[in-house]
């Protein structure tokens, strides 16, 4: 079987996969140049790269052109941007959540840097399309209905990701991939990428064979060498079982499915803690009403610090992680299981 080839906008990367941006620096520059290295488009995470200092001055200008609405520069996001386009000349993408206060600043920092493309959910902008026409960037939103894949082709999307309940990170749906891909590929004419459980190449297969352009994996770049989170977060996916894997509320109410630890079972008892918000970075979390702060646990995890109050986030398929390969390796994998499958 032949890969097919992938086109978004302009982009054409040479493998129609896309790294998932994952959490709190989980993939930064490390992983997303390793992945564009091979043939894919590597992600950033934006969450935790916002304009934390609020009281800077805004710009004015996006790539030279004068704008109307002042941003605050993300010198975070730029920088691993930066960073990344020292290590590869291919495709590097950023995933921004629309839930991020800094959700206008990021985007148009990312814009500023010259991101090839900007993949979005956790919450649907309008305004976001417009903005990635007028400095020809392609915009993608994670979708999980074919409602939303409709509305978001008139707007101006590029393609779509189909995200299904398998994924990682919070979860849009309670329905399996497999059931929502074919329902937006008929939904749009626009590339669709399966996204949610993809893990190795018969995954892969199968999403081709459903009809999907590409796909978007996240635990499997994840358990890689080159990815930005710490060994201690590594090493806790590649201990985990199926019995170890739970879902918990986060502090906006979505579920959120984690590897289960002292914090998830505080958290499915009910119990709370002191929370300090130091940057307020989602739009709908209420401080005084929150049980824990999500960016303290996120970022225990990444770090690799108090692994007994760190919300490991994962994907369904967490539990198939047996060793931490290279991301060549991961992508040799995919590819000779695609190659020689008929």
């Amino acid at each position: 079987m032949k890969f097919p080839q992938l086109r978004i906008g302009n982009l054409s990367p040479r493998l129609p996969i896309i790294q998932g941006g994952m959490g709190a620096l989980v993939s930064l520059h490390r992983l997303a140049s390793a992945v564009a290295n091979e043939g894919g488009i590597g992600i950033i995470s934006s969450v935790w790269l916002h304009a934390k200092n609020r009281k800077q001055k805004k710009r004015y200008t996006v790539q030279g052109k004068k704008i109307e609405k002042g941003y605050l520069d993300a010198i975070d996001l730029r920088q691993e941007i930066k960073k990344a386009r020292k290590l590869t000349d291919g495709i590097i993408g950023v995933n921004i959540l629309y839930a991020l206060t800094d959700f206008y600043d990021l985007a148009m920092t990312a814009i500023d840097e010259y991101t090839d493309l900007i993949i979005t959910g956790a919450g649907f902008s309008r305004e976001i399309y417009s903005i990635g026409k007028r400095f020809d960037t392609p915009i993608i939103p994670v979708v999980s209905s074919a409602r939303l894949a409709r509305i978001a082709q008139p707007l101006g999307a590029s393609a779509i990701v189909a995200e299904g309940y398998e994924s990682g990170g919070h979860m849009g749906t309670e329905r399996s991939t497999w059931d929502i891909l074919p329902e937006i590929i008929k939904a749009v004419s626009l590339p669709v990428i399966a996204a949610g459980g993809i893990y190795d190449g018969y995954d892969v297969v199968k999403a081709l064979k459903a009809g999907a352009c590409g796909v978007q994996m996240g635990t499997r770049f994840g358990a890689t060498e080159e990815c930005d989170a710490s060994i201690e977060f590594k090493k806790a996916w590649l201990k985990a079982d199926k019995k170890d894997i739970t879902i918990i509320k986060s502090p906006v109410g979505m579920r959120s499915r984690v590897i289960k630890n002292e914090f998830a079972k505080k958290v499915e008892r009910g119990e709370t803690q002191k929370v300090y918000c130091p940057v307020q970075c989602l739009k709908t979390c209420e401080m005084s009403k929150a049980p824990y702060c999500i960016v303290e646990v996120l970022l225990n995890a990444a770090r690799g610090i108090k692994m007994d109050n760190a919300m490991i986030l994962c994907g369904e398929n967490v539990y198939k992680v047996k060793e931490i390969l290279t991301v060549k390796q991961v992508f040799d994998e995919l590819t000779q299981t695609v190659e020689r499958h008929r």
